[in-house]
């Protein structure tokens, strides 16, 4: 794909300017990466006995994704004519990062409070992310061809049914817990853990909202 570029103040001489389209194959890396590690957390809450394990894999995985952050923001310094606007691949690029943060962070965060037995309701909330990590990703490999338009606002619609979903089960996870934990220390922990996973939530429908704003862009 090219753009035309007129050189030098008042002139008539144009020029094809190639857009890189290498931060597409980065967004769909990234992307894969981020629902892997949705998934190593939500494997971690189903066997808990494999909970060292999955914590080491989140972390590597997390470290992937700094990498691949890292890589995007770089190309993004040296690169003169990107396939969409520049703010938003830094919004796409820090939204993925973050995601995986608090992924680590609840995992870690189970891992140093010794929470016990992992409930229902962070479960539930951590198949919501999977879900919603993986409408993401989708709609991350739509952008590719914004002819597509309407699956990624489809998706977005999704995301952003997943994460009302997913805030009617924090509410109602941390009434119980304050209700019936004995230790508000306790409490307090578990109100951590829900955040993170929560605040992952969030930003997948952040993502989808950028996403929307893209496809506004060049309707």
């Amino acid at each position: 794909m090219y753009v035309l570029i007129a050189f030098g103040e008042g002139s008539n001489k144009l020029g094809l300017i190639p857009r890189d389209m290498r931060f597409y194959e980065l967004f769909e890396r990234d992307a894969q990466n981020v629902c892997q590690g949705a998934r190593e957390l939500a494997e971690m809450l189903e066997y808990p006995e494999e909970f060292e394990e999955r914590l080491k894999s989140i972390t590597n995985i997390e470290h992937e994704g700094d990498i691949i952050t890292h890589e995007i923001m770089d190309r993004l310094n040296r690169t003169f004519v990107t396939p969409i606007d520049r703010e938003d691949i830094h919004a796409l690029a820090g939204g993925m990062d973050d995601i995986l943060d608090y992924i680590e962070a609840t995992a870690d965060r189970m891992h140093l409070y010794k929470i016990g037995i992992p409930t229902p309701e962070i479960k539930e909330l951590a198949a919501i992310l999977t879900k919603a990590v993986e409408q993401m990703s989708l709609a991350i490999v739509d952008l590719r061809d914004l002819r597509r338009a309407r699956r990624i606002m489809d998706r977005g619609i999704e995301i952003n049914r997943l994460e009302n979903e997913g805030d009617r089960i924090s509410r109602s996870a941390l009434a119980r817990i304050f209700d019936e934990c004995v230790n508000p220390v306790d409490a307090i922990k578990w109100k951590e853990i829900y955040e993170h996973i929560e605040m992952a939530i969030d930003k997948c429908e952040d993502i989808a909202n950028v996403m929307e704003a893209v496809v506004v862009k060049h309707a």
